[in-house]
């Protein structure tokens, strides 16, 4: 069994309001050369969650750091200029909350934390600062809104 020690959160990095399933997501990840989806679990517009790879299997989604983590990836993550944006919808807000709920009571020692949590302290100060994100992914800060789960 798999020692989880973290729950990361993704975005798509899709336009808002452009629907996208896992379906879709594994195809893009198999193109990629790939085995399939690289996420545990996938975030619809709609607030639907759907299964990506097994829990049991290590995940695709942070380098260096799959064999212990869980990956959740909501679908959007960008304006209609291809900025990056928090575009989470109010069921898929609603959806990752329950989710991540599940979660921790199934993992109480892993921390939620964004993808972009993953990025090197460039001038080592403790802090990751925006100018140092390798991504913007997730287009929040995942590690403060949820730390209270």
């Amino acid at each position: 069994m798999r020692e989880i020690k973290h729950i990361v959160i993704h975005c798509t990095a899709t336009v808002a309001g452009k629907k996208f399933t896992a379906k879709d997501i594994d195809l893009w990840h198999k193109e990629r050369g790939w085995k399939g989806i690289g996420y545990h679990y996938v975030i619809g517009l709609d607030g639907t969650i759907e299964e990506g790879r097994p829990e049991y299997k290590i995940g695709a989604h942070v380098k260096g750091h799959n064999r212990n983590s869980i990956g959740i990836v909501y679908v959007g993550g960008l304006n209609k200029r291809l900025s990056p944006k928090d575009t989470r919808t109010r069921k898929q807000k609603r959806a990752l909350r329950e989710l991540l709920s599940i979660l921790r009571e199934k993992y109480p020692q892993a921390r939620i934390l964004g993808h972009r949590d993953f990025s090197t302290d460039i001038n080592k100060n403790g802090i990751i600062e925006p100018f140092e994100f390798i991504k913007a992914c997730p287009c929040f800060d995942a590690r403060k809104e949820y730390c209270n789960l």
